[in-house]
């Protein structure tokens, strides 16, 4: 592991990048240049401390599932994740896993759709990247912590939040979209055998939530991600529903969120005041 050479890589990867480049607010008086360590490690999902340590050249060995969250929070290409890898002694990801990594090219495709909700998903169900809209109208991804930040795993396990907003749906649809839901993790499943992290989900999930085992006991497999068309509770502008269109991307085996309303509706409307606000509140206190 070439510490020295690490922490430089990761510092300049980090000064090269602002706040919209990753998809949060810029905020006001910045004294540094990029991102700050603290936004770093909300989007990688480790304590500031330890990208400190890493910085300083004195950090422990990095397992590689946060140097993959490194080099995704870093927006790295496939050269300069390798480039990561190896300075700190692991090999990259090989064929067979499940691909964390956002192409450029995506990351592209999410920066010029900066007008609509948009967010990529792993094969996995994890959230890779998103945009400040995605983050106004479902709440900021940035502040879950980086194990939990999975749709499957908010699902089952995930617990009710006031700041954030959730999906509204009947008994009826709760139960078909669990099921689709589970079908597409256990088609993941037969893709990626080898995978740990997709191992590893599956059993904290049936081992945790009853009703995803009994769905898991049942079987079926789904390659299609249960999305249409979204009622949403905003804990602020209350209920917005919109079109949801999923993108697959063959290369990464990924798919990309895209939230839209019909022009001159009341939903499109409400999505034009939220880019006004941004993640800001309309409470006011009583």
């Amino acid at each position: 592991m070439d510490r020295t050479e690490l922490a430089q890589v990761l510092t300049r990867a980090r000064t090269a990048l602002t706040p919209q480049d990753v998809g949060l607010p810029a905020g006001s008086r910045r004294r540094v240049a990029g991102l700050r360590r603290e936004e770093v490690a909300q989007l990688a999902g480790v304590s500031v401390d330890y990208v400190v340590r890493l910085e300083q050249g004195r950090g422990p060995h990095p397992s590689a599932q946060v140097l993959s969250a490194l080099a995704r929070a870093l927006r790295m290409d496939d050269d300069a994740r390798a480039e990561l890898f190896h300075l700190a002694g692991s090999a990259p990801p090989m064929p067979g896993t499940v691909d964390e990594h956002v192409r450029p090219s995506v990351q592209r495709l999410l920066d010029r759709l900066d007008d609509l909700p948009t967010m990529v998903l792993s094969a996995r169900g994890d959230i890779l990247a998103w945009n400040s809209l995605a983050s106004a109208l479902l709440g900021d991804w940035s502040l879950i912590p980086r194990r939990e930040r999975n749709i499957i795993w908010q699902r089952f396990l995930g617990t009710p939040d006031p700041r954030r907003s959730t999906v509204a749906m009947d008994d009826d649809e709760r139960r078909a979209t669990d099921a689709q839901a589970v079908a597409t993790l256990r088609a993941t499943t037969a893709r990626y055998p080898r995978d740990p992290a997709v191992q590893e989900l599956v059993s904290e999930l049936r081992r945790r939530s009853e009703r995803f085992d009994e769905l898991w006991r049942a079987g079926g497999s789904s390659t299609s991600w249960p999305f249409d068309r979204k009622a949403i509770d905003h804990p602020s502008l209350g209920r917005i529903t919109l079109d949801c269109d999923s993108l697959h991307v063959p290369s990464s085996d990924q798919t990309v969120i895209v939230y839209s309303a019909e022009p001159g509706t009341p939903d499109s409307d409400a999505l034009a005041l939220l880019r006004v606000l941004g993640t800001q509140s309309m409470t006011t206190a009583g």
